[in-house]
């Protein structure tokens, strides 16, 4: 092994060291890049555009950026928006016009974590990729469509990349593991199947974090008879305190909890409480998840069972009184009872289109007989007058009251649902009906 390349490799990172040069050492993505995908036949025939790398941290958007301008003999410009401004953008830029002036290349401007560049930053971008001075590349773990300006997005065509599969991780490692170059095959070591398992499944998909703790396990690995061995109690004290990716107020943050949700909705007992605890584990703050429950708990059950918010509301008691790990055992209470109630969004669906209505109609008038006369002179203007108070009728109800404002007088909001409680609610609320309708009958034939 020459001693110079290793001099110059050793105190880099293993991650760094191992980064894939070509397509075909390039691990996953294969939607993208595998054999007659349009991505692929782009950078085979050199025939390149604008575009975005969307995907999770660690699944090869750097490395694929750079494995294009290496395919395609173009100069390779980056940046990273969270360490640049429009002055290291102008530098690129300058860079770029002199490559495509001088020596005739086209110029690949990579812009790692583009999401973080303000809305004048990535218009500086525009009229250099509109002229070909570069073909932009950003990469980010945001969603586009949020977080990139529409003309940008418009001139560039976004890719999805995937997390890695546990198969891909593997075998990555076990490439670290034998190539005595870059690799780690000069300490000869010896990882266990149930040491590579636990590598793979805490990666999570992300390639440089498995290769990282790779990294750690052979620092803390004991040498005998010439080998290291990294067994399952070396990972085990690596992988202490460690976290699957969960990135709060990102896309991760609203994929689960969307998926939370929905889960919920949906009576899935067992997929909530898994999403719940993936948040849990990935660091997201209970007392959140409490509210969010509780949201559920009106919107989704509402009084199709209203014990739900009930038990949604003591949870998060609990959690704010006993902390860790009590309350999350609450939490996970709740949430198993939330999947199981019946459901009804029937309050919500009459909230929602009351407020439609409030906001977009006139403010109408409170009905005179609705309205206080705490003064004589309000009672002279037949505030409250002919007003009858219910529980001075049978079964504390007026028959054929209004309290609705004249023009609303026919409106109905409020569709209870056949299941659980609100089935009670939906079959009062018929009978309270009838009989309006046999008081408005009887006050037509006094009339008559």
């Amino acid at each position: 092994m020459p001693n110079d390349l290793f001099s110059q490799d050793v105190y880099r990172p293993l991650a760094a060291r191992m980064r894939p040069d070509s397509l075909e050492n390039f691990y996953g993505q294969q939607h993208l890049i595998g054999p007659n995908r349009p991505l692929r036949e782009a950078i085979e025939s050199g025939t390149l555009h604008s575009m975005v790398f969307w995907g999770p941290p660690g699944v090869g958007k750097t490395t694929l950026a750079k494995i294009i301008a290496a395919r395609v003999d173009a100069h390779f410009e980056s940046i990273s928006a969270v360490l640049s401004g429009v002055k290291e953008i102008r530098a690129s830029i300058a860079k770029a016009e002199e490559q495509r002036d001088v020596r005739g290349r086209k110029t690949i401007l990579f812009v790692d974590e583009v999401h973080r560049f303000n809305k004048s930053q990535q218009d500086a971008f525009l009229p250099f990729v509109e002229d070909g001075t570069v073909v932009f590349i950003g990469a980010t773990t945001e969603n586009p469509s949020f977080e990139l300006n529409n003309a940008l997005l418009s001139r560039c065509r976004v890719y999805v990349l995937k997390t890695l599969s546990e198969a891909d991780i593997k075998t990555l490692v076990q490439r670290a593991i034998d190539d005595s170059i870059l690799g780690l095959g000069a300490q000869r070591l010896v990882l266990e199947d149930e040491a590579l398992s636990l590598i793979a499944n805490a990666a999570d998909g992300d390639a440089r974090r498995a290769l990282n703790l790779l990294e750690i396990a052979s620092d803390l690995s004991a040498q005998g008879e010439g080998k290291t061995i990294i067994d399952q109690a070396v990972l085990e004290q690596v992988l202490v305190g460690d976290t699957r990716r969960f990135d709060k107020g990102g896309e991760y943050f609203y994929d689960q909890i969307s998926a939370l949700h929905k889960s919920i909705r949906g009576s899935s007992t067992d997929a909530s409480l898994y999403w719940l605890c993936r948040m849990l584990d990935g660091g997201c703050d209970p007392l959140y998840l409490a509210r969010r429950l509780a949201r559920i708990a009106s919107e989704d059950i509402g009084n199709a069972d209203p014990r739900a918010l009930e038990i949604t509301l003591n949870a998060w008691s609990v959690q704010e009184r006993l902390g860790s790990p009590e309350g999350e055992l609450a939490l996970a209470q709740a949430v198993a009872y939330l999947a199981v109630a019946a459901k009804s969004n029937a309050v919500y669906s009459a909230f929602n289109a009351v407020m439609a209505d409030v906001k977009s109609l006139p403010s109408y008038d409170v009905p005179m007989h609705l309205r206080n006369a705490p003064t004589g002179l309000m009672k002279d203007l037949d505030y409250g007058k002919d007003y009858q108070y219910a529980h001075n009728h049978d079964n504390g109800y007026v028959p054929g009251e209004k309290y609705l404002p004249d023009e609303l007088e026919d409106k109905q909001y409020y569709f209870p649902t056949d299941r659980g409680l609100e089935k009670k609610i939906g079959e009062k609320l018929d009978y309270l009906r009838s009989l309006d309708d046999t008081g408005a009958l009887n006050k037509n034939k006094d009339n008559g």
